[in-house]
């Protein structure tokens, strides 16, 4: 049965804390420059989405996450929550701003001292100083630490010189080089006194106010990509590039006048991995920006699926809308609850992106939880989007492939948020280490009695897979998990105790078998951690999805409106139970989840897929999203105008006497009309 649920109201969960600034955001999409053109060259393009950068710097987001002294609010979330939004003007839009925005303008402000942020700072969040962010290399990528590009210090000009040693040291892929930037923060191996401190920022001027490149400074343009053609990606080379030694970004190091280096961080690691802490930014916008672009494609696939019909199914006449469909209801109403599961724990990353950045709460546990959370929902969301993009596409058949419906290009566009700001396996191995990590020091403070009973319990498990108790129909989560006693697969008890079961085993199996390598010579232990990788990675997916869940959890609970409470509940478990069907193999091999329960999954999703169907329309209503924020054809309403004039034609034309005989029903009325006849000449004989 349908429930009555007020969109507006879920929307206001959706955008939370800071729906003010998505709706600033989405607010770009109501003009037109915003809006990517497929006809558009690749000039036009830029300078379409640089005009949308511009409009984005009137709106004075940008300012907010300044520090008070320079007229800022020191609101970072507002920010970020703002520019994901403008996915929805285009994707380019989003990227551009984020590069100029987030982190041009976000280096300098988190690397670099009060007189920097004097010079540079407010002129680039007012989009008048336009920049670039120089840390990928054509020979290193996500290995930033080992990139090629030096900054060699000179004690007697007090310079930093710049260089470019090899071609594979190249900056490649940097937005704004190949046509806007006036200058770039620039990532270089910090080179004093004949010793290399490691990977510090630069800000390099590279154009002059005419737009020419200045000396020593080489770029290419990297032309067009498979998406973002309105970002100017482009390639910097430098040789010989002198600086101020003012232009180190000296926040974490710093070189004095004759050449000394210093830094408030000893460990040249720990001082490389705070430097890039302070940029997570990149991967919390990412995140959201994924989870917007998923709502868009959803909200186009939806309302094309409640007004599209094909084939007849009850009567000749009649035909059934696409949503009605047991399997399309399968395609997009789990992707839906994956958007709304994905939205509301990326609030809950904003919550500690503005409590570490603003000061609130800046301890070491809360920067490491926002880091790793980070990079792990980036990598889950942006695989999501690509995903639940493509599904959206196919669901909408050949009007899907039609560039005027969005979601080509939202896919082509989607496509490099995989690979960029940390590929998504490098950054699951992230996650993995620090989930290791915890769970280290978690088993290194367990009292000896503590660690005897945690050592038998794994015994006790890994003696009943052996013994294949689990086949006799008994799981063993039934023996070890009180949770498991309430036998509906619908419970969120039981799905909490797979998903975070699944997630413990996992860390437990690879704490075990790594922890050899602590003992082996480097090469060796490498080899382990790489015989291992695979698990250590799923490891890392499973922790995110357990993530996620909790947060869609958390905020059922949260609500009191029946009908609300109930639609909240059909998304978590369609969440919850889809996960486990996705792993149901491993539930199954862990011997936690028996059999029969594995059965009731299909037909349990089933039932929940068509419920959330009937509030389809609802729910992505609850994305706040109108048709200049669409903008695809096909959920303007105009296949339902279609339908009905179709309807219009055939019953008018049936009621006309010309109206042609189907041919199937021709040859029907004839059979009926011989077996009539063969009935009385039956009759007939009996009669005499």
């Amino acid at each position: 049965m349908k429930l009555s649920l007020d969109p507006q109201a879920l929307n206001a969960i959706l955008d939370g804390r800071w729906a003010e600034a998505r709706r600033t955001g989405r607010s770009l999409a109501q003009n037109e420059v915003t809006h990517e053109d497929p006809t558009d060259d690749l000039e036009a393009a830029r300078e379409r989405t640089l005009s949308g950068v511009q409009l984005m710097a009137e709106t004075e987001l940008p300012l907010t996450g300044l520090p008070k002294s320079m007229g800022g609010r020191n609101e970072h979330a507002v920010n970020i929550a703002s520019f994901e939004e403008t996915v929805t003007a285009s994707p380019s839009l989003q990227i551009k701003a984020g590069v100029q925005f987030g982190l041009f303008g976000g280096a300098i402000l988190h690397l670099g001292n009060p007189a920097q942020h004097e010079a540079w700072l407010l002129a680039a969040q007012k989009g008048e100083l336009l920049g670039s962010f120089a840390m990928t290399e054509i020979g290193h990528g996500s290995d930033v630490a080992a990139v090629g590009t030096t900054a060699t210090y000179s004690a007697e000009s007090e310079e930093f010189v710049i260089d470019t040693p090899f071609r594979a040291a190249t900056k490649e892929y940097i937005g704004n080089a190949a046509r806007d930037a006036r200058a770039a923060v620039v990532f270089a191996q910090l080179i004093t006194a004949g010793v290399n401190h490691g990977v510090h920022a630069f800000f390099v001027p590279i154009r002059d106010d005419a737009g020419e490149p200045m000396p020593g400074i080489g770029i290419e343009d990297d032309m067009f990509k498979g998406g973002l053609k309105g970002v100017d990606n482009g390639r910097i080379t430098f040789d010989g590039v002198r600086i101020p030694r003012f232009n180190l970004l000296d926040r974490y190091g710093s070189v004095t006048a004759d050449g000394t280096y210093s830094s408030p961080i000893e460990s040249p690691g720990r001082r490389f991995f705070t430097m890039l802490g302070t940029l997570v930014q990149g991967r919390v916008s990412l995140d959201g920006a994924s989870v917007v672009a998923s709502k868009l494609a959803l909200d186009i696939a939806v309302r094309y699926g409640l007004e599209r019909k094909q084939f007849n199914s009850a009567d000749d006449i009649n035909e059934v809308t696409l949503l009605d469909y047991q399997q399309h209801q399968r395609r997009l109403m789990p992707a839906v609850a994956s958007v709304y599961a994905s939205a509301l724990a990326h609030e809950k990353l904003l919550i500690s992106f503005e409590e570490v950045f603003s000061g609130a709460d800046d301890s070491e546990e809360n920067r490491a939880l926002l880091e790793t959370r980070a990079a792990g929902f980036k990598a889950d969301s942006t695989w999501m989007a690509l995903d639940v993009i493509q599904e959206c596409r196919e669901a909408c058949g050949g009007a899907g492939f039609m560039a005027e419906n969005r979601l080509v290009g939202l896919r082509a566009d989607l496509d490099v948020y995989a690979t960029f700001e940390g590929d998504n396996t490098v950054l699951l191995q992230l996650v993995g280490k620090r989930i290791l990590g915890d769970y280290a020091k978690e088993f290194a403070n367990i009292d000896v009695r503590g660690a005897a009973r945690y050592i038998g319990t794994q015994a006790a498990e890994r003696t009943i897979y052996r013994t294949g108790l689990v086949n006799a129909g008994q799981s063993i989560s039934d023996l070890f998990t009180l949770n498991l006693s309430d036998r509906r697969i619908r419970s969120g008890k039981l799905q909490r105790s797979l998903l975070e079961t699944r997630v413990e085993v996992m860390v437990s199996g690879l704490a075990q078998n790594l922890r050899p390598a602590a003992k082996m010579p480097a090469d060796k232990a490498a080899e382990l951690f790489n015989f291992h990788q695979h698990e250590f990675i799923e490891m890392a997916r499973a922790y995110v999805e357990l993530e996620k869940w909790k947060a869609l959890d958390e905020v059922m609970k949260e609500q009191t409106e029946p009908d609300q409470a109930k639609v909240f509940r059909r998304l978590r478990d369609t969440y919850g139970l889809s996960l486990i069907e996705k792993h149901v193999g491993w539930h199954l091999m862990y011997g936690r989840l028996p059999m029969m329960r594995a059965r009731q999954l299909n037909e349990t999703l089933n039932r929940l897929c068509d419920k959330l169907a009937d509030n389809a329309l609802d729910l992505v209503d609850a994305f706040g999203y109108g048709d200049e924020h669409r903008r695809a054809t096909i959920a303007t309403g105009v296949e339902a105008k279609r339908q009905k004039e179709a309807a219009d034609y055939y019953r008018h034309a049936r009621a006309q006497q010309d109206y042609p005989v189907d041919e199937k029903q021709l040859r029907k009325a004839a059979k009926a009309d011989a077996a009539a006849k063969s009935g009385k000449s039956a009759k007939a004989k009996a009669q005499r």
